[in-house]
C-alpha cells in the first residue's frame, strides 16, 4: 500500500493557477481549442486522489465529445444550407430563355439568336443551321473576321419549325488552316440537377454547367 500521508497536491483554492481565459469569458461561445486549453489546465492542477476532480474530468471529456459532435452537425447543416440555397437560386432559371455556351440553339417562330467567337483571324467563315435529320436549313458566310471578337447572328426564317437546331461553324485562315470557334446559343432551361458535384442546367437534354450560362431572359 502506498503511503500518501506525505504526498501533497496543489490546493485549487490557493495555488497560482495560470489564467487560460479572461474572467468575463462567455463560456457559451467557447471554441474547441479554448475548451481543450481549459481542460488541460484543470488536469494539470487537479488532485488525482480526489474523486470529485476525476469525475469532473470525465464530465469535461464527455462535454468535449458533445462539442465535437455539435460542431460536426453544424458543418453538415451549413453545407446542406449552402447547397439548398444554390438549388433554390438555380431553380429560378427553369422555363427561362438563356444564352449559353453550346451549339444547340432554340428556334421559336422562325427566330433565334446566335453568337460566335473565333480563336484566331479567319478569311472564310461558314455558319450552318442543321435540323434533327442532319439537313442544312440555314447557312450564312462571312469573310475576313477577327479573332477573339464576338459576332452576333440572328436567325429569321419563318419556314423553320419550333425546336432545337445544331449550329456548325467552318472557319479557315488565309493559309487554309482550320480556325476553332466558340458558339453561344439560345436555349430553354427545363431542369436543374447535380452533376459531378456541381449544379448544371438541363437544356435540350444536355447538361450545361451554370458557369456556361451567360445571360438569362424572360
Amino acid at each position: 500500500m502506498i503511503d500518501t500521508s506525505l504526498t501533497t497536491f496543489p490546493d485549487s483554492a490557493t495555488s497560482n493557477k495560470p489564467k487560460v481565459v479572461d474572467a468575463n469569458y462567455d463560456n457559451s461561445k467557447m471554441s474547441q481549442n479554448d475548451f481543450l486549453k481549459v481542460l488541460l489546465a484543470d488536469l494539470k492542477w487537479q488532485d488525482p486522489l480526489n474523486a470529485k476532480d476525476i469525475s469532473d474530468f470525465i464530465d469535461n471529456s464527455v462535454k468535449l465529445r458533445q462539442m465535437e459532435s455539435l460542431d460536426g452537425i453544424q458543418k453538415l447543416v451549413d453545407t446542406l444550407s449552402t447547397f439548398t440555397n444554390s438549388i433554390v437560386n438555380a431553380s429560378s432559371m427553369i422555363g427561362k430563355k438563356v444564352k449559353y455556351e453550346g451549339n444547340q440553339t432554340y428556334v421559336s417562330q422562325g427566330q433565334s439568336n446566335i453568337e460566335f467567337k473565333l480563336n484566331a483571324p479567319a478569311q472564310n467563315v461558314k455558319v450552318s443551321l442543321v435540323d434533327s435529320n442532319g439537313n442544312i436549313v440555314e447557312q450564312k458566310e462571312f469573310t475576313n473576321l477577327n479573332g477573339n471578337t464576338t459576332y452576333p447572328l440572328s436567325i429569321e426564317n419563318q419556314n423553320l419549325t419550333d425546336g432545337y437546331y445544331k449550329v456548325l461553324i467552318s472557319a479557315k485562315d488565309s493559309a487554309g488552316n482550320d480556325v476553332k470557334a466558340t458558339i453561344y446559343s439560345t436555349g430553354i432551361v427545363n431542369g436543374i440537377l447535380k452533376d459531378n458535384g456541381s449544379l448544371s442546367a438541363k437544356i435540350n437534354n444536355v447538361n450545361v454547367s451554370l458557369d456556361k450560362i451567360l445571360e438569362i431572359s424572360m
